[in-house]
């Protein structure tokens, strides 16, 4: 079979090999641009790390703060993104441009506002943070050049998730590639003149430049998406988009942003538990989770492909097709992830060594490292799950499951385990809870109709 998305579009049967080689061939791309993006982190990390340890942990402090910020902004993408699957999946091309027009508007005012407000509070965020007096400069430092750069990261996650809608993940999945290699570029040359801010300007002017590219594939070249070089059947107020359109993009962003403030706020209140631990435990917990990254980020990309294989089934009126291509992909994330974490607990040492030279940091790193090897194939099924439930549109019972595991688990036992056993103890709830979150959306998933 040429074109299986095709296939689901027409109503036509798929094989189980069909459906399988499906989900490989649009997992493969995306995983590919995960990993390589985690590469670029590793590598950023890497030369930071030779800074210093008050560098890093600089770095560290922020950088919850910057999850939640692309939490809610990736959020708001994703409503959209997820309604262009649904109208390509109902062969409803014209409708789809509509959103992307509209969508790509609303997308950069609210990224607008959203960095307004934290480059009012970049100044602040450091000492709110509970940091160290002597890594505030620099925390600071980065966070500013972060928030200026917000807006553009919100262009480029909408246009790349518009064009994965339609089903083409290998050319988002070539440029984040790119992305990476660029960013590895600009860090090399701005990181050893400026430092910290060196790595924040590397990375800011690496988006900036594939966001344009993204932007014009979807605008110009896009055989189903693009609004130029096109002969406009009918033009839509933004009135009409408002009424008929909005309204169901955010009740799939909604719950995504929901369930992203929480889990954006669970990050930042762990690090906050952490912080009084010292600066080597903070720089190791940010090296961790770089290094820890690696393992699962494979899952997210496998994740991208269900949202957009379960997005377009659904427009086509096939939600059987779509829950066991969804159990497919599952399967998949928690196989390739168990891979992973037994990788990760053989080389777990070597995997922080390449991002501190600091043997504490080293020592420390490798034994939480180990720790959160263990939940990796339960996080696999969260991970890939909430990608199934996201093509759906099924947003909110998400953000309800995320809000019970992480708010009454990892948070009240990171509290608990941190004050007895240090950095080891908040990532023994981490794991823990990571568990407890797999476990919740199997259940979901197994009762979906």
């Amino acid at each position: 079979m040429r074109d299986p998305l095709a296939a689901i579009r027409n109503g036509e049967k798929l094989t189980t090999k069909n459906e399988i080689g499906l989900i490989l061939r649009l997992s493969l791309p995306a995983i590919l641009a995960q990993i390589s993006s985690i590469i670029m982190q590793y590598i950023d990390a890497s030369m930071v790390g030779r800074l210093g340890a008050n560098s890093s942990a600089a770095i560290g402090l922020v950088s919850s703060t910057t999850w939640l910020i692309g939490g809610i902004i990736s959020a708001v993408s994703v409503g959209f993104t997820v309604c262009v699957a649904h109208k390509i999946g109902a062969k409803d091309e014209e409708g789809a441009r509509v959103i992307v027009k509209w969508g790509l508007i609303c997308s950069l005012v609210f990224s607008l506002i959203i960095s307004a407000i934290a480059v009012s509070v970049s100044s602040f965020l450091p000492a709110w943070m509970g940091g160290a007096v002597e890594i505030r400069k620099e925390a600071t430092a980065y966070f500013l050049v972060y928030a200026l750069t917000v807006p553009v990261q919100e262009m480029l996650y909408v246009s790349q998730g518009m064009i994965q809608s339609g089903g083409n993940i290998r050319v988002p999945s070539i440029l984040s590639v790119i992305m990476c290699a660029l960013d590895v570029l600009f860090n090399a040359l701005l990181i050893p003149v400026l430092g910290v801010v060196g790595a924040a300007l590397g990375t800011s002017i690496s988006i900036f430049l594939i966001a344009m590219i993204m932007m014009y594939i979807l605008l110009f070249k896009s055989s189903m998406l693009r609004i130029f070089r096109r002969k406009i059947k009918r033009r839509v107020r933004f009135s009409d988009f408002a009424q008929n359109e909005l309204p169901r993009a955010l009740r799939i962003a909604i719950p995504v942003a929901i369930d992203n403030i929480i889990m954006g706020f669970a990050y930042v209140a762990f690090t906050r538990i952490i912080s009084p631990f010292g600066t080597v435990s903070v720089a190791a917990n940010s090296f961790s989770i770089t290094a820890e990254s690696l393992c699962y980020m494979p899952g997210y990309g496998i994740g991208v492909a269900a949202t957009t294989v379960v997005g377009q089934c659904i427009g086509a009126r096939r939600k059987d097709l779509g829950k066991r291509l969804g159990w497919i992909a599952v399967a998949l994330g928690m196989g390739v992830m168990s891979a992973n974490a037994v990788l990760m607990w053989i080389f777990a040492p070597v995997m922080i060594g390449i991002l501190s030279p600091d043997a504490q940091i080293r020592a420390l790193g490798t034994s939480i490292l180990r720790i959160e090897a263990f939940a990796e194939p339960l996080y696999g099924a969260s991970i890939v799950a909430a990608g199934v439930f996201r093509g759906a549109g099924e947003t909110m019972l998400s953000s309800v499951l995320n809000l019970l595991s992480v708010w009454m688990v990892r948070i009240p036992l990171a509290a608990l385990l941190g004050s007895k056993y240090g950095l080891k103890g908040a990532w023994i709830a981490m794991c823990t809870e990571l568990c407890v979150r797999g476990i919740l959306f199997l259940i979901r998933l197994i009762k979906w109709k």
